[in-house]
């Protein structure tokens, strides 16, 4: 499964399989943060159509595989309400070296959070609340992924999504 509703495990994704000729390990776990482009935020939902989430992440695993010529690559994300401290995305990769599971890793990281519909609301200290807008689908193309006001991704953030007035 690639999306769950009930804290992210990381034993159980590191327990797939045996690879004894990989010698790397690489593994990227995001939390919930306490703060948004300066906002105090106490807590976030991710909601997800899970069908077509699912498949794109697994397109996202199979195509890093592919690419850096892994034998494991595995992302799951959380969905629901999480707290502050919470994991909310989980990337293991086994590869033969370092330096591809790291690439691995980072490609199927920045690959899910550009390209599978996952919605983020925080909430903040003040009692509002607002979906962070999220990076374009096709960078060629330039447009919003959702949020019809979002101006175009210029894919040098290393975050989530930007957040406009």
């Amino acid at each position: 499964m690639t999306l769950s509703s009930k804290p992210l495990a990381l034993d159980p994704l590191l327990a797939e399989g045996q690879f004894p000729d990989c010698g790397g390990l690489a593994i990227f776990g995001g939390a919930v943060r306490n703060h948004h482009e300066g906002k105090p935020v106490l807590r976030l939902r991710y909601s997800a159509y899970p069908p077509l989430a699912e498949r794109l992440m697994r397109e996202i695993e199979a195509e890093t595989r592919a690419k850096f010529d892994l034998p494991y690559c595995r992302v799951v994300h959380r969905t629901g309400l999480l707290e502050i401290g919470d994991v909310a995305i989980y990337c293991v990769v086994r590869a033969a070296h370092r330096a591809e599971a790291f690439a691995g890793c980072r490609h199927a990281v920045d690959a899910v959070k550009h390209r599978v519909p996952i919605w983020k609301e925080e909430f903040y200290a003040d009692g509002s609340s607002a979906f962070v807008d999220g990076c374009c689908i096709n960078p060629d193309l330039g447009e919003p992924r959702f949020g019809a006001a979002a101006e175009p991704c210029d894919h040098l953030h290393h975050h989530h999504g930007h957040k406009h007035a």
